[in-house]
């Protein structure tokens, strides 16, 4: 028999591809999204063809009729995630996560799945790297830091720590798994972040091309990397809460060459007009990821040369959808 499995935030960006995944493995999977971020496009139309879709808002608890049957397992990605989206409305943020793993856990309490995976992010430590709590690369017991509370950025990884928190509070009821994603990219991942902004500056041939945040440094994760490891987390066995950082450590780029290969991808040379880093962008970010090898044996398979020139050419052949970038790339 098939596993049933629930996707919140399935009509996202990391749902979507975890949906395709799990259906090409043989799964019946149901989405559950209110389409505030995801969007009812091309790709989910294909979903939709295998998979089931729940509109709901998670900010409101789930009605006991909504979701017939059991689950065998509950990926939690519903969220208001980016920096833009968290620095213009902090208060929303921190109000949209609490409630909707509130109201999730509320309904496994009471349909108690088999596991439970929760997206977390690299947020969470970026507090104690801006402290000089935590040597790189960055691993997963680091002390969660608030250097500035005031920074409406702080809502994200503040309202992400208390998720796992209450998560792992729930573990007697179900296998508990957390992943705390670290730069994740791929194709249909917004425009709220720095490669789909350098993308659309690029398919415009912005010259010169702005930079904020030159030399900072990321470690990118392709979404296909991401998925493979968070099927592989959620499915370990043993009763224990775990939590591993997801994301690639094997090719950290600093942000000025990530501009540079990604103009080289649309075939010009522009100047380069360099600004300071948004405020509260952390200046590094490399995960640890000595737990998540250890114990699933993962390797990222996408090189960053391939991952940028499939996202590029989705983005262009997509370029119907591609906005203007606002002042400040995120990352």
């Amino acid at each position: 028999m098939a596993d049933r499995i629930l996707i919140t935030g399935g009509a996202g960006f990391v749902g979507l591809h975890l949906a395709r995944r799990l259906l090409r493995d043989g799964a019946e999977v149901t989405l559950l999204d209110d389409l505030s971020r995801g969007r009812l496009d091309r790709d989910v139309d294909e979903i939709l063809s295998q998979a089931r879709m729940v509109r709901h808002d998670l900010t409101r608890p789930v009605p006991a009729d909504l979701l017939a049957g059991d689950f065998d397992e509950v990926y939690h990605l519903a969220a208001v995630v980016g920096v833009q989206q968290n620095n213009e409305n902090p208060a929303r943020a921190l109000n949209v996560n609490l409630r909707a793993v509130l109201n999730v856990l509320d309904w496994c309490r009471r349909r108690p799945p088999g596991r439970v995976y929760l997206s977390s992010t690299s947020e969470v430590a970026d507090g104690a790297t801006r402290l000089g709590l935590t040597p790189f690369p960055v691993g997963e017991d680091v002390p969660f830091a608030l250097p500035d509370p005031t920074m409406p950025r702080a809502s994200y990884g503040l309202s992400k720590i208390v998720a796992e928190t209450l998560l792992r509070q729930s573990a007697d009821l179900f296998l508990v798994r957390i992943g705390r994603y670290h730069n994740i990219y791929g194709p249909r991942m917004g425009h709220d972040h720095v490669i789909p902004h350098f993308v659309a500056r690029a398919l415009a041939r912005q010259d010169p091309f702005p930079i904020y945040g030159a030399t900072q440094s990321r470690a990118f994760c392709h979404v296909d990397d991401a998925v493979d490891a968070t099927i592989c987390l959620t499915r370990l066995p043993g009763r224990d809460p775990i939590v591993a950082n997801i994301g690639n450590d094997t090719e950290e780029i600093v942000i000025r060459d990530l501009a540079e290969r990604i103009t080289q991808l649309a075939g010009y040379t522009p100047s380069f007009e360099v600004f300071d880093p948004p405020s509260g962008s952390p200046d590094r970010r490399l995960p640890d990821l000595g737990r998540l090898r250890r114990m699933t044996g993962y390797t990222p398979r996408v090189e960053l040369a391939a991952g940028l020139r499939q996202t590029f050419d989705w983005y262009a052949r997509d370029r119907a959808t591609v906005v203007a970038a606002a002042p400040g790339d995120r990352a």
